[in-house]
């Protein structure tokens, strides 16, 4: 932890804004090598569920599309383990004393002056540009993607049809999926938990290096990360400008109502 927290008081700061922004300081501050301990963390389990695990399970499976049945069950799987991890480094925080209120550990709350602490709710305007901002980063190319791995594809597909027209249990899947990636997963994990715990270790880069970090995370799907790279931007950023990691999973999870939605449609086929 640093010294002695100095808050400079305005006359419209209140009680209030002043424990929140003593609450903000509270959050432990990582190293850099225990910020690297829990990427790995979760970007080992994805690499090899994706590289090892899922090739082997598609060998067990019947039905149209067996890797792509296994990438769904073993990715959503790894999702899950993210929020599990999560879980258990807050867990262990509060044991300790360290943080108290679970809205600051994840900074699961509204936009917040870094300084004040006072809320800033017409900063909720800047998911507009945010929001189009994704829209508009879908341009940005991905590297070659094996055809069998492109669920875009195969949704477009006959072996998509296939597997999707009317099953309800696989459209089940891939909600759980949607969900634990953008909300519970990912961005749980990116800026919930670790952008606050990065300040001490980057400085003012700690957006930049939770943006990079979050790129090279996506070793389960090499092909994404220069887009990933480009979405630091519209999630770490607004995230860390904020304090708040609504903006980084309400902007993230655009791109799963959109593959959700695309999904059900070929349910309903």
């Amino acid at each position: 932890m640093s010294g002695p927290v100095t808050v400079r008081c305005t006359g419209r700061m209140t009680t209030s804004g002043l424990r929140r922004a003593a609450a903000a300081q509270q959050v432990p501050q990582f190293t850099r090598g225990g910020v690297l301990a829990v990427w790995a963390a979760a970007a080992v389990p994805m690499g090899l569920l994706s590289w090892v695990g899922a090739p082997r399970l598609a060998d067990r499976l019947d039905g149209p599309a067996p890797l792509a049945q296994a990438l769904l069950l073993l990715m959503t799987a790894g999702l899950v383990w993210q929020f599990v991890l999560v879980a258990v480094l807050v867990a262990r925080e509060r044991r300790t004393g360290a943080v108290t209120s679970l809205r600051d550990a994840l900074w699961l709350r509204g936009p917040t002056d870094e300084r004040t602490g006072r809320r800033l709710p017409r900063a909720w305007w800047w998911l507009l540009p945010l929001l189009a901002g994704t829209a508009l980063f879908q341009l940005v190319p991905s590297l070659p993607l094996p055809a069998d791995r492109d669920l875009g594809l195969l949704l477009s597909g006959p072996q998509g049809e296939a597997l999707f027209r009317g099953a309800w249990g696989w459209f089940a899947v891939v909600v759980v999926l949607a969900v634990f990636n953008t909300v519970l997963g990912e961005e749980l994990l990116f800026r919930g938990f670790l952008l606050p715990r990065m300040q001490s270790a980057f400085g003012r880069n700690d957006w930049v290096a939770n943006g990079v970090l979050f790129a090279l995370y996506h070793v389960h799907q090499p092909w994404s990360v220069p887009a990933a790279l480009a979405d630091t931007v519209l999630l770490a950023l607004p995230s860390r400008r904020f304090r708040s990691a609504w903006f980084g999973i309400a902007v993230h999870s655009a791109q799963s109502v959109l593959f959700v939605g695309l999904t059900l449609a070929v349910v309903l086929s």
